[in-house]
């Protein structure tokens, strides 16, 4: 029956007492959070406890959430601001942190895959790593919140706080500013 209610009802069960509902509500968020939060800090422990402080921070505000709106977007902004927390609080992460067990640069491979037919001819690593810096870091959040976590230009809207319009002008210019770097190598 749950798994029927969109996420405003079950806000709106939990607020009338309904444990269960604000339980099942994080069940649904929490693997798309956890990954969020591992691709913007890319540690597996740091993850886990960033994901854990976003769904307490959710369980102490959600009276202050305005129903009138979107819950998604409302809890990828807090996970947004937890991760950036966090991120502010250490010291600069050496970019080899980003690698996993194989050797993989997750940064680098997972940031981008709008423009996959173009990055799929890349085989040197250490310039799509090049390229990859060369975008901001908003930049490499619009491109990971679009094509790793799926989420809608207008979500992405309402986590930035833009026009909608304006996020889908600004995800145009990176690709263009992504497919240039790579084709003038």
């Amino acid at each position: 029956m749950l798994e029927t209610l969109t996420d405003e009802n079950l806000i709106k069960q939990y607020l009338k007492g309904d444990e269960k509902s604000l339980e099942f509500l994080i069940a649904r968020y929490l693997k798309q959070i956890y990954n969020f939060v591992y691709k913007n800090v890319g540690d597996q422990a740091e993850a886990e406890d960033i994901t854990q402080e976003v769904f307490v921070k959710v369980w102490r505000n959600i009276k202050k959430f305005d129903q009138n709106k979107n819950f998604k977007p409302w809890i990828f902004q807090i996970a947004k601001n937890t991760s950036i927390d966090s991120l502010r609080k250490k010291k600069t992460t050496p970019f080899s942190r980003f690698e996993n067990e194989k050797g993989q640069n997750l940064l680098v491979e997972n940031i981008v895959s709008a423009p996959m037919n173009l990055i799929e001819k890349i085989s040197d690593k250490k310039f799509l790593a090049t390229v990859m810096q060369n975008l901001t870091g908003e930049e490499q959040k619009i491109m990971n919140m679009r094509h790793i976590d799926g989420l809608s230009f207008k979500e992405i809207a309402d986590i930035f706080k833009e026009p909608i319009n304006t996020v889908k002008s600004r995800h145009r210019r990176i690709l263009l500013k992504l497919k240039k770097s790579i084709e003038n190598r």
